[in-house]
């Protein structure tokens, strides 16, 4: 075979792979920092120690939060809960993964009365606070904790939310009040 036919057959492929590239184009932020994110063990609301990486083959969406919140974190849940719906069979693909940024008062007994009651597949994490900071770290989510007249306190925290494809790499910031419907396309795109 000639040099010169050699060299138009693997410029051919080239092109023919190229084209065959799937283009992403998601609505919410492209992460391309790959010093973000990470795999991180917590424990899940059976008391079960969880690996991010034990979700391997499923995409992961995963939103920090606390169950006293008042506002972001049922709205998030909600939509992610849509989110499952619109996406039929593919929902079983999906996992989604609540941590807590309160585990003073988040314990496994306290997130498994709110997680699940969004969808039964939802995982709800909580951990030592060390754990959590360290975490939170990982993702850059920040949280801080607000004391009220009642004595009580509130966390004013990051609220968006994060997707990861099935892989583990981190790959999609959601910033919160995306609606339903384009959480739903950009976790589709994951799953081809």
């Amino acid at each position: 075979m000639s040099r010169l036919l050699k060299c138009l057959l693997g410029l051919f492929a080239a092109l023919v792979l190229s084209a065959c590239a799937q283009k992403i184009d998601f609505k919410g932020t492209a992460i391309e920092d790959a010093s973000m994110g990470g795999d991180f063990k917590l424990t899940d609301f059976h008391g079960k120690p969880r690996s991010l990486d034990e979700f391997r083959g499923k995409v992961v969406a995963l939103f920090f939060g606390y169950t006293s919140c008042p506002d972001v974190c049922p709205t998030t849940m909600l939509e992610y809960a849509s989110v499952m719906k619109q996406l039929g069979a593919d929902g079983d693909k999906v996992q989604v993964m609540f941590v807590s940024v309160d585990p003073e008062r988040d314990t496994p007994q306290v997130l498994a009365g709110y997680v699940p009651h969004f969808d039964k597949r939802f995982i709800g994490l909580t951990g030592a606070a060390g754990d959590i900071e360290k975490v939170m770290k990982q993702y850059k989510v920040v949280a801080q904790k607000v004391k009220n007249e009642e004595g009580g306190y509130t966390v004013d925290h990051s609220a968006g939310s994060y997707l990861l494809d099935k892989e583990g790499k981190l790959r999609v910031y959601e910033a919160y009040g995306t609606p339903a419907a384009n959480l739903a396309s950009d976790i589709r795109q994951l799953l081809r």
